[in-house]
């Protein structure tokens, strides 16, 4: 005669460990994340050397839930290219302008290539989640977090929180879903100052600031006239076509040189001949 609670406790137990290793999938990974409940908050997943936590209705924290990680090659590849033309310098601190919820900061750190890093973050959400992942993965003595904007002047200005992506939020509304808040924003050198880092402690100027880029760079042009190397989204499909020349023009008053990595491959150009016409590429300065 069968046992029907032993028969249903087999059952069971072969039913979770398919559902376990089903989800342990990437495509298993994606199914949960995309049907998990919009009353689950925030998420921490064990990403191998490092802990993350996100939100799970965000496009980041799914990327990082699927993934283990996000867009960390990126940060691989720029270390890599700085170190091939020996622009990495030794003891220095990166400045990370738009640090989201600390994605790149966490990859930058374990690297062990700055001493110290400044990342720096306007939204409140991904601010909160910042500062936790650095806690939570010890960095608290190596990384500086700094809730405010990055602009040409201190104050406050209008800032609009993207309804599905929180790393698109941004001075500019780009849906009527989003919503706007009123956030501080600062001056790079004042930044700096308040943190006492010297211009020429910085080894690395990261950017993805979403179209906030121009404003951003004219208060720093004590660290642009040293030639600090600059990374940054660069985004003529924010700035339009007049403003993305007289952007390429500034930058070229600085730097002579860059890669642009159009199609995600490195282009070597002059920084004069920036394109005007591509939506948006990522960018590195240098001398």
């Amino acid at each position: 005669m069968i046992n029907i609670k032993a028969w249903r406790r087999g059952f069971q137990k072969a039913r979770n460990r398919a559902a376990g290793q089903f989800f342990d999938t990437r495509y298993g990974r994606e199914l949960m994340i995309s049907a998990m409940d919009a009353r689950v908050l925030t998420m921490t997943v064990d990403c191998g050397d490092h802990v993350m936590t996100f939100s799970p209705n965000d496009y980041i924290g799914r990327k990082i839930f699927r993934k283990g990680h996000f867009e960390r090659h990126h940060v691989s590849r720029l270390l890599s290219i700085l170190k091939e033309k020996q622009l990495l310098r030794e003891g220095t601190t990166l400045l990370e302008l738009g640090g989201n919820i600390g994605t790149q900061t966490i990859y930058f750190s374990l690297s062990g290539s700055f001493a110290h890093i400044i990342s720096v973050e306007p939204d409140p959400r991904n601010f909160q989640l910042l500062t936790s992942n650095i806690a939570q993965n010890s960095m608290e003595d190596r990384v500086t977090s700094v809730n405010c904007a990055a602009g040409d002047h201190d104050g406050e200005i209008e800032f609009f929180q993207h309804c599905s992506n929180h790393g698109k939020s941004s001075t500019s509304r780009q849906s009527k879903a989003d919503t706007k808040i009123i956030v501080p924003v600062r001056r790079v050198d004042n930044i700096l100052a308040e943190a006492a880092v010297t211009p020429d402690q910085i080894g690395l100027i990261w950017m993805d600031i979403e179209g906030y880029e121009p404003v951003a760079c004219r208060s720093m042009e004590t660290l642009m006239m040293r030639k600090v190397p600059l990374y940054l989204e660069f985004s003529p499909n924010f700035y339009g076509q007049d403003e993305t020349a007289a952007f390429i023009r500034y930058l070229a008053g600085f730097y002579d040189d860059c890669l642009a990595f159009l199609n995600d491959k490195p282009l070597a150009m002059k920084v004069s001949a920036l394109p005007i016409d591509q939506g948006q590429f990522d960018v590195l300065l240098f001398a």
